[in-house]
């Protein structure tokens, strides 16, 4: 089936050409995470299937936004992975995602959630410049997932599990306070009763400052 198009001589109907179809801006996402096989990209995607994962996989490679590799011993496996025209677009849909942080609210029942995703996130968005001359490592607990952060000089690397070295600053909240406060439709003084946290308190405001700004600002009356 041939790929449909706006047919317009426009920039942006020209970028929806490539992204707009179903399923190919998560596609994207799972791609940026890093080289993924065709078996992770199905795990990641939960819910397309294996013809249209293919059809997209295969419209990604004919754009040159997506490319088949090799990855050597030991991994030894075939996998997709951006390229360079690839890392560019999934970094402009970055404002779109922080858009779209501000209607996640309450998770709806059946809806996939995935850390990876979160993880993503948060090393995409947070402001590096803000970030230099920080050397912190945080530890989170969202419900039952315990992943951390580390801040060295703007460099920001978040993973899962517990952090290499003891953390020094500890949180515990739920993942609908976290996600609100992360998109700013909820104020850290609104939270209060929902964040438990261990740490020094200069330590928990900087936190704040690089991860979720927006929670800062004082709660409207």
């Amino acid at each position: 089936m041939a790929k449909r198009t706006y047919g317009q001589y426009c920039a942006l109907a020209r970028a929806f050409d490539v992204v707009g179809e179903r399923w190919t801006p998560l596609l994207l996402r799972e791609l940026a995470i890093g080289p993924r096989r065709y078996a992770d990209l199905l795990e990641g995607l939960p819910g397309v299937s294996p013809s249209l994962l293919t059809q997209r996989l295969r419209e990604l490679e004919s754009d040159a936004v997506v490319r088949r590799s090799y990855l050597p011993p030991p991994a030894a496996r075939g996998v997709y992975e951006l390229t360079d025209e690839g890392v560019e677009l999934a970094t402009a849909m970055i404002p779109l995602a922080r858009w779209g942080a501000r209607r996640l609210s309450t998770r709806r029942e059946g809806e996939a959630f995935s850390l990876s995703w979160m993880l993503l996130f948060l090393r995409a968005t947070i402001d590096t410049a803000a970030a230099a001359g920080i050397h912190d490592l945080y530890e989170f607990h969202v419900d039952d997932e315990v992943f951390h952060v580390m801040i060295d000089d703007g460099r920001v690397d978040a993973r899962a599990g517990a952090p290499p070295r003891r953390p020094d600053l500890v949180v515990r909240t739920d993942l609908e306070t976290f996600a609100a406060m992360g998109a700013g439709s909820l104020a850290i003084a609104d939270a209060a009763d929902r964040v438990q946290v261990e740490g020094d308190a200069e330590v928990a405001r900087r936190c704040l400052r690089l991860l979720a700004p927006a929670a800062l600002a004082e709660p409207v009356a």
